[in-house]
């Protein structure tokens, strides 16, 4: 493991992070130089341009990209929106992988594998995963593709030999909430070219908990059903966060199952970034014990052009490079150096606050940084809290007019939050038995704070008092 200093957390979050803070990117310059012998080359480049952003507390070449901005403005181009100083050191990666690409295959080998495995050590132990792999990637989904391939090589031990024929007397079967992002199973099978019918889509609870958890009991049943037909029950997609409202599944019981019946738990979800802080919800806590996780630190962070990063375990290092999961190419693990360098610049006091931030705003839940909300007004003889219900003393046709009121309400005041404020990323959807309802990500609008205190006082004036929380 590369050269690294320690950082010490708060009392509930102390760890020891390979992170170098910008105050000691000199001593720790001199020691890559010494470590991997390249002196005067451009690991002291990247030591000058760090060095400067830290003294002059702006970018390089300010004034003229100021000027640039102008000019494009004026003659209406583009709209160049202000990503901030760490914005800045998140791109300048991209340029410094350019640099680096160009040094001797050795002196190249040894410094990217140190980029990598410093920033997968790092993350692993910012989120709890203790002795994980990283793979960095741009497609938030490919990470996942991947672990189905190395899950189908792991217990297919003849598909490197006999590929698909060896899948036709035993078809793998993958689990997928009915919560899932939209368009997940299609690009699963797209990728690993099977067939649709190797996807079960598992429903979500209809009598107990969540409506947006995955059902724990009707998932064992499918399991059951799927090994007396003969079917290999292969990998499970777990939620921490579904696409819609941010609900986490029961992932300790998921957990479990799985290991009943040998089945690869991966989870994924915006929740996931809790993980990070001090306190996070037994349900999430969960999640880290699971065969593999994506994140997307970038949008967390408010950061440009990051990978996304998908945390893995697994023992056979064959496998997983037939997998596609590690590369022996050093220009793949400069995939890392824009984390890497947001790392340094944050530090971990910085990484966590921002996360801690977003969900403190979400009064009262730690547990997902996610505001679903609905809008009603109340009218005579109607629910006060509207639960799309019938009360005694509606009928139903008066109960069909509220509803369709409500949901034009809710659907034009969407509308025009996000004319006055296009950054906040809020949507308009529409939940089954609830109806037209907002949906506001604290942590995915991590990008655009400037905007935030306006956007919650908008909705707080607007909300108070007919506003249904769903979150």
């Amino acid at each position: 493991m590369g050269y690294s200093y320690k950082l010490r957390a708060s009392a509930q979050h102390q760890r020891d992070l390979p992170i170098r803070v910008t105050s000691n990117l000199q001593i720790w310059a001199e020691n890559v130089c010494k470590s991997t012998h390249l002196t005067n080359t451009v690991i002291s480049r990247i030591y000058n341009v760090l060095q400067t952003i830290q003294e002059k507390k702006t970018t390089p070449n300010e004034k003229s990209g100021k000027d640039m901005k102008a000019l494009l403005q004026k003659k209406n181009l583009c709209k160049i929106q202000n990503i901030g100083e760490q914005g800045h050191v998140a791109l300048l990666g991209h340029s410094l992988g350019a640099y680096i690409s160009t040094l001797d295959k050795e002196k190249l080998r040894k410094l990217t594998t140190r980029i990598l495995s410093d920033t997968t050590l790092c993350l692993c132990r910012i989120f709890r995963y203790e002795n994980g792999c990283a793979y960095f990637h741009e497609e938030e989904r490919e990470g996942l593709a991947k672990i189905c391939r190395l899950a189908i090589h792991s217990r297919y031990e003849d598909f490197v030999v006999d590929g698909f024929s060896v899948l036709y007397n035993k078809k793998p079967v993958i689990y997928l909430s009915a919560a899932a992002r939209p368009g997940l199973g299609q690009y699963l099978c797209n990728q690993l070219g099977l067939p649709f019918p190797c996807l079960c889509r598992v429903p979500c609870n209809t009598m107990f908990g969540s409506q947006h958890q995955m059902d724990v009991a009707f998932l064992e049943k499918l399991i059951k059903d799927d090994i007396e037909r003969g079917r290999l029950p292969l990998l499970l997609v777990a939620n921490a966060g579904t696409a819609a409202v941010g609900h986490t599944d029961k992932i300790g019981r998921l957990k479990e199952l799985c290991e009943q019946y040998g089945i690869w738990l991966h989870v994924e979800g915006v929740n996931l970034a809790t993980l990070a802080l001090g306190y996070v919800s037994s349900s999430v806590l969960a999640a880290a014990k699971c065969d593999s996780m994506t994140m997307t630190p970038g949008p967390w962070l408010g950061l440009p052009a990051v990978p996304a990063v998908t945390l893995y375990k697994h023992d056979d290092p064959a496998l997983t490079l037939v997998a596609g999961l590690i590369s022996n190419k050093p220009t793949d693990k400069l995939r890392a150096l824009p984390l890497w360098l947001s790392l340094q610049y944050l530090g971990l006091d910085g990484f966590v606050e921002r996360i801690k931030h977003a969900c403190q705003l979400v009064e009262g839940e730690l547990s997902s940084p996610v505001v679903v909300f609905r809008f009603f007004q109340e009218l005579p003889g109607s629910d006060p809290v509207f639960k799309a219900v019938p009360v005694p003393n509606m009928t139903p046709s008066a109960v069909g007019r509220e509803r369709h009121s409500c949901d034009a309400l809710n659907r034009w005041l969407g509308e025009q939050l996000k004319q006055l404020v296009p950054a906040s990323s809020l949507t308009v959807m529409d939940l089954e038995a609830v109806g037209m309802c907002l949906r506001f990500s604290l942590l995915m609008t991590a990008a655009r704070w400037t905007y935030l205190a306006f956007v919650l006082g908008l909705l707080g004036r607007l909300a108070c008092p007919y506003d249904t929380p769903f979150s």
